[in-house]
């Protein structure tokens, strides 16, 4: 696992809309109809983690779900970490 230059997240998040790149890690901040939306659509997501072994820094509060994704192993970003931000926009968006 080898991790990405700064020009290489740049060009990635291009095809990520929503996704930013702060701090060491890209992150998504989501808002849901209320909280069971929010909650259901976590519990999607952590199924897909466990199946990547791959697991995100994140916060609820109410319908607002914010993720973070770093590959804390090299102490950035990885082809991982777009993969998992790729498979919850899918699950999102479903």
């Amino acid at each position: 696992m080898e991790k990405l230059s700064e020009e290489e997240i740049t060009g990635r998040l291009k095809e990520l809309a929503g996704w930013e790149y702060n701090d060491g890690a890209i992150e998504r901040n989501y808002k849901f109809k209320n909280f069971k939306d929010a909650f259901s659509t976590m519990t999607r997501i952590a199924f897909e983690c466990e199946a990547q072994n791959h697991h995100p820094d994140w916060s609820n509060v109410y319908n607002s779900l914010n993720i973070r994704l770093n590959t804390h192993d090299v102490g950035g970003i990885t082809s991982n970490d777009f993969k998992l931000a790729e498979s919850i926009e899918n699950i999102v968006n479903s």
